[in-house]
């Protein structure tokens, strides 16, 4: 089974910047397709970005594009979502999120459908205006 921890959250101004981080463990993450979603307050949770287990594919929500950033290493099962210039309606709690698939279609299922196997128990971004 796999396990999922989040890291890197916290509070920010407007226009400021937070980096955060998932470690996987219970499976090699080279055969994960991984992903951050989050959880806004009245809102239903969404796919903020998802990267397949080359990271050769990825899919990022149109309200994050050009200011999020999602990577990983698999060689020490990590992933990371840099985020910059962070707006107020970014705010929410953020959970890292893991497919036992791969591929190109799964990235887009995953992100866009909110289907995932395993989840991270979350970590909390606030952005003041």
């Amino acid at each position: 089974q796999v396990q999922l921890v989040e890291s890197g959250g916290g509070s920010v101004q407007s226009g400021g910047s937070l980096r955060l981080s998932c470690v996987a463990s219970g499976v090699n993450s080279g055969y994960l397709t991984l992903g951050w979603f989050r959880q806004s307050p009245g809102k239903e949770r969404e796919g903020v970005s998802c990267i397949s287990n080359s990271g050769s594919n990825i899919y990022y929500a149109d309200s994050v594009k050009g200011r999020f950033t999602i990577s990983r290493d698999n060689s020490v099962n990590t992933m990371s979502l840099q985020m910059n210039s962070l707006r107020p309606e970014d705010t929410g709690i953020y959970y890292c999120a893991a497919v036992e698939d791969w591929g190109s279609s799964v990235v887009q299922s995953m992100c866009g459908a909110g289907k995932s196997d395993s989840w991270g128990q979350g970590t909390q971004v606030t952005v003041a205006s």
